[in-house]
Parts: C-alpha cells; sequence; structure tokens
C-alpha cells in the first residue's frame, strides 16, 4: 500500500470515523448542560475538536491500525464525556436523554449526509468528483448508523446500558454498572471475533431506509 492509497483511505475512512465520534460526544455533552450539568463544558469537552475527545488506543491506534493492515475490523471509540449526576435535576430522567443523544445524533448525521448524496446526484451527476463524493458520503452514512445501532445495545458501558436504566429497578441496574468491565470484554471479544457483523443487517436497512426517503424528496 503506497502513500497516496493510506491517504486516501485516511480520508475515506478515517475522518468521517473521526468526525461522527466527536460529534457523538458533542451530543452528550450538550444535553448534559441543557438537563442542568456543565461538567463537559468545564472540562473542555463541549467542542468538535478531535483532540480533546481523543483515546490513543479507541480514536487513533485502533483505527489506523485497521486501515494500514486493510484488517476486516474497522472499529474505534472516544473518550466518554464526563457527566455529574448531582447536577441533575432528576438523574434517572436526565441521564436516559444524555446517553440518548449520542446515537440519536449520528442518526441525525447519517440523514444529513443521505441528503448530500442526493444533492450530489442532482446538481454534480456529470462532475469528475461526484464517484469520489458518493463514496465518502457511503462511508459517512454507514459509519455513523453503525456508531448509532452498536452504541444503542442495551449493555453497560454503553449508551444502551444507560437507556434501558430508565426502565430497570435501581438495584438491578447498579448490579449491572458494577459488572460493566464483564460486559466490557464479552463486547470486545465480539468485536475482535467479527461477531458484530450482525450489526450490519439494521445498518444497511437503515442506510436504504434514509436514501429511499431521501430520494423521494429530492424527485429522484
Amino acid at each position: 500500500m503506497d502513500f497516496i492509497e493510506i491517504g486516501a483511505k485516511i480520508g475515506v475512512y478515517f475522518i468521517p470515523f473521526l468526525f461522527a465520534l466527536c460529534f457523538h460526544e458533542y451530543a452528550h455533552g450538550w444535553v448534559a448542560r441543557l438537563r442542568g450539568d456543565r461538567t463537559a463544558e468545564q472540562m473542555g469537552r463541549l467542542t468538535m475538536n478531535p483532540i480533546a475527545h481523543m483515546d490513543m488506543v479507541g480514536t487513533l491506534i485502533l483505527p489506523l491500525a485497521s486501515i494500514l493492515l486493510a484488517t476486516p475490523i474497522f472499529f474505534g471509540w472516544a473518550k466518554p464525556v464526563p457527566v455529574n449526576t448531582r447536577n441533575l435535576k432528576n438523574p434517572r430522567v436526565d441521564m436516559f436523554w444524555i446517553a440518548l443523544a449520542g446515537p440519536l445524533s449520528n442518526v441525525l448525521l447519517a440523514f444529513v449526509g443521505a441528503i448530500l448524496i442526493a444533492v450530489v446526484h442532482v446538481y454534480f451527476g456529470t462532475s469528475v468528483y461526484a464517484e469520489g463524493m458518493g463514496k465518502i458520503l457511503q462511508t459517512f452514512i454507514l459509519t455513523n448508523l453503525f456508531l448509532a445501532v452498536f452504541n444503542i445495545l442495551p449493555l453497560h458501558p454503553l449508551d444502551g446500558g444507560k437507556v434501558l436504566a430508565r426502565f430497570l429497578p435501581a438495584q438491578l441496574n447498579y448490579k449491572l454498572e458494577q459488572n460493566e468491565h464483564i460486559t466490557s470484554m464479552i463486547l470486545m471479544a465480539l468485536v475482535l471475533t467479527g461477531a458484530l457483523r450482525v450489526l450490519s443487517i439494521p445498518v444497511f436497512w437503515g442506510y436504504n431506509q434514509l436514501l429511499e426517503v431521501v430520494s423521494r424528496g429530492f424527485g429522484i
């Protein structure tokens, strides 16, 4: 793999992935501020600056290694945005919305990406850059949908675990949180074994649905 190919892959895969991660964490912090907790803002995490959200392994080493080594697994994470539940008026309900904000932000970005694909098709379809832009946008949509679907899985420490917590007895949720290191290892094993490829089913279904809705809106 030469430098041009590496640069192209970083532009197509890593940059959209990095933007999606930052927007995801920003959404958590933004909703937390709306619900009364300014911890993320005070710690400089209410920003789209990737350095503020960067986890050396999850944001850089693992994703870039998968690109350079052309592995079938492209995965990563950012540092979780800190939330002080003591600043929330109703922690149980507020944490539900704070957690849900991350996956919903990625769905929003996927929808924006679908609109941009339609715009490229309608207004720039004959451009020599149309194919390249389409590929980048397709990757952007799929990346965001994968992050949304993965993070909404009802397991701690994922956002889905905190979303589910609103509907569970407090004592049961406490036990689940205390044992999240076990579910973390299970999730990592699923990633490394490729078992999470099953998530491609809802991801591609969502991708097709988004494109269909946007296409109808543009009369394509």
